[in-house]
Parts: C-alpha cells; sequence; structure tokens
C-alpha cells in the first residue's frame, strides 16, 4: 500500500518516487524537466496527481528541487526556469492536492538522518558538491526552517581568503551575484576553471579525480581544491558541530574524497579537538524523494 511520495526535481530529470508505510520504494516515474515555466508547473503537478491516482487516497507529497523559497513565495533557483515565480504554490493549485516543498540539499540531510548513514546521529549534516553546492542540516530527525530559509547554502559562504591568495586564485562573481563564494571554487564547474587557472589545462572533474594520486597536474590541482574544501567545513564545524557530515552530488564520487577532506581536517583543526565523520551519502538517488517524501509525512503529523 502506498503512503508516501517524493519527487525529486532537478535541472534535467523529475522523478516521483512513492513509498509504502515502511518506506521501501514501490513505483518511480522519470521524465525530463522542461525549460519552460508553464510546462514545469504542469509537469510536476500531473506527477502529484500521478502519485495520488496510484495511492487511491490522499497521500503526504514532498517536493525535493534546487533553490530556495523567498518570503514573499517565490523561486529563487538557477537550475529550474522559476526565478522568481510562486512555484510550489502553482503546482499545488494545478495539482489540486497540497504538497511540502523543500530543498533538495537538505531533503538529503533528512533522508540520510531517517534512513542512511546519519542514523544514531542527532546532528546530521549534509555537504552536497555538484554543479553548486549546498546542504542542510537534520536535527533529531527532523528540519528546522529558520525565518530566513537560507540555512544550508554553504556554496554561498565566502571561500578561505588564505586559500584563494595563497593558491593564486582570482575571484569570480557567483549566480548568487556576489563575489568569492565558495561555489566558485570547489562546485564542478569550479574545479574545471581551477585547473585552468592554475595549470592551463583543461581537465573534467573525473580526469582530475582518477589521476589526483599520482604525481602531476591534477595532484596539484586536487590539493588546492582540498585546501578551499576543508577551509569551508571547518568553518561548518566551528558553526554547528555536526555529528556527522555526509557527502553528495558528484563530486563525492571521486575516489577517496571523504578520506582526502578528512586527513586534511585533521591537520587544520584545533590541537586537542576531534572531528565529526565525513562520508558519502548510502543513499544515491533515493535520497532527494525519499527525504522529500519524509519530510511532507512530518508536516502532515503522520510520522
Amino acid at each position: 500500500m502506498i503512503a508516501y511520495a517524493g519527487i525529486d526535481l532537478g535541472g534535467t530529470k523529475s522523478e516521483a518516487q512513492l513509498f509504502d508505510a515502511n518506506w521501501q520504494l514501490i513505483e518511480r516515474q522519470r521524465v525530463a524537466t522542461p525549460d519552460t515555466y508553464e510546462d514545469l508547473v504542469t509537469t510536476v503537478a500531473e506527477q502529484v496527481k500521478w502519485s495520488i491516482d496510484k495511492a487511491g487516497h490522499s497521500i503526504p507529497v514532498g517536493i525535493g528541487a534546487p533553490g530556495m523559497i523567498d518570503a514573499q513565495g517565490n523561486a529563487f533557483t538557477a537550475n529550474l526556469p522559476a526565478k522568481g515565480k510562486p512555484l510550489s504554490s502553482d503546482i499545488a493549485t494545478e495539482a489540486g492536492h497540497p504538497i511540502t516543498y523543500v530543498n533538495d540539499c537538505r531533503a538529503l540531510a533528512l533522508s540520510e538522518a531517517a534512513f542512511g548513514v546519519g542514523q544514531g546521529h542527532g546532528t546530521v549534516m549534509s555537504l552536497i558538491i555538484g554543479t553548486g553546492v549546498g546542504g542542510g542540516v537534520a536535527y533529531d530527525g527532523h528540519l528546522r526552517p529558520g525565518p530566513s530559509s537560507c540555512g544550508g547554502e554553504f556554496g554561498h559562504m565566502a571561500a578561505s581568503a588564505e586559500a584563494v591568495q595563497s593558491n593564486g586564485l582570482k575571484l569570480h562573481q557567483c549566480g548568487c551575484g556576489r563575489v568569492g563564494c565558495a561555489e566558485t571554487y570547489i562546485a564542478g564547474p569550479g574545479l574545471v576553471r581551477m585547473a585552468r587557472e592554475l595549470t592551463g589545462l583543461e581537465l573534467t572533474t573525473q580526469e582530475i579525480g582518477h589521476s589526483k594520486d599520482q604525481s602531476g597536474p591534477s595532484q596539484d590541482i586536487w590539493r588546492v581544491w582540498i585546501e578551499v574544501t576543508t577551509d569551508l567545513v571547518l568553518s561548518l564545524i566551528q558553526s554547528v558541530d555536526p555529528d556527522i557530515i555526509v557527502l553528495g552530488g558528484g563530486l563525492s564520487k571521486i575516489p577517496d574524497v571523504s578520506t582526502d577532506i578528512s586527513k586534511r581536517l585533521a591537520e587544520k583543526q584545533i590541537s586537542g579537538f576531534s572531528l565529526p565523520i565525513i562520508i558519502v551519502a548510502a543513499g544515491g538517488d533515493a535520497s532527494g524523494a525519499r527525504g522529500a517524501a519524509l519530510a511532507a509525512a512530518q508536516e502532515a503529523g503522520h510520522v
């Protein structure tokens, strides 16, 4: 029996996943993400309707998507054709059913806290490093939205001035409008640009990742990337002090990335103080949708 639905809405695909009362995946539906706002609303609303039809009755439906919803209810996102539009309310209106809309990085933190590597930990932080950088924090298995809705926008924290300057990196404008955000260095496009600035070579993130432990340009590039990344992570630790940091996104698939980050963090941490566990997310493609579904179930008082 279908009890919950989650939709993982991304820049290229939108996937609806249906779960039973024990949070086992029952069925999924994947469609391409449209490139116009009107088609986007219709497509996701149709997935909400599909979820309800499959269940045969009203169930909690959560949507996990990149970006944020501002105080006026409008989307702030670079990966969907919805910036400045009331996306969540328009989807709910067209679907004729309430939805819970959460940032996809926050959804992953919640999913991993409840079902993944974060189980048994009180404060679970996610750090997603892919096309962009973001994250979230689950406290005792729940998200705690704040007044600004900006909590978790780790990629828009300033990059370490020391790491940038000492390695001869340039300042770059971020999609958020500011200059020098951590995302402009450590997200996938930032790593590619870093390689170009440091070596003059056009290297993909996969090429850098596969040869980072071999003597050569990739090793030097990876060392700088680790410097900038670990400075950000140390700031997060000193601000939130999580029990565990769960890595996700495309760059989390680079071999031994969690080990490389943990090793450099241990060297940077104040002497005599410990560090949280750094580990790659266990849920894979299911994490975002399952986390969104759980957020919806919690909002509806079902769990």
